[in-house]
């Protein structure tokens, strides 16, 4: 999929002393074209084909939390949903079907509010492992550590080894 007919939107997000963020931006894709009409599998068959295997479908959690050791992306199959990025103090955004939104190790995220149907496949770079950690004050210099460690994708997980993610996200982009 090219990724110059993809509606992309960056958020840029920083610590709060709880919640670690990223360097990295946050990547919003909007309203992916997918082929399927049952987007949960177009969704993960798009993430498997891009290095970043499909895991789950679910809700977001709708407390906050993030990933110190791995990248993940969500892709919203079905219904919309009110969503927070960066922690109690970050930005809030609203998601329908068919987006589909890459969060950089350490970006807080919580559900707000949601449609009864919402739904959105989770997946991760392959081989990563996850976590998932509640921000609090006493865990953000050793989680920021680990997310320092985690390596930049080799591909998009919506547009592969020519998307937005690899220019955007280069090793060494600077301290969180």
């Amino acid at each position: 999929m090219p990724s110059s007919a993809l509606k992309l939107e960056q958020l840029q997000l920083h610590s709060d002393g709880q919640t670690p963020n990223s360097p990295h931006p946050v990547l919003i894709y909007r309203d992916v074209p997918l082929a399927d009409a049952d987007l949960a599998s177009a969704f993960e068959r798009l993430f498997d084909s891009h290095l970043w295997p499909a895991r789950w479908r679910a809700q977001v959690f709708d407390y906050h939390h993030y990933h110190s050791v791995c990248h993940e992306v969500l892709g919203v199959s079905r219904g919309r949903a009110r969503l927070k990025l960066g922690g109690e103090r970050g930005q809030e955004i609203e998601v329908a079907a068919g987006d589909a939104l890459v969060l950089p190790a350490g970006t807080g995220h919580c559900q707000l509010s949601a449609s009864d149907d919402f739904e959105v496949v989770g997946g991760y770079p392959v081989e990563a492992d996850y976590d998932l950690i509640r921000p609090e004050a006493a865990t953000h210099d050793a989680a920021a550590a680990r997310i320092a460690q985690v390596p930049s994708p080799v591909s998009d997980p919506v547009a592969g080894t020519q998307g937005a993610l690899v220019n955007l996200w280069r090793p060494g982009d600077g301290p969180i």
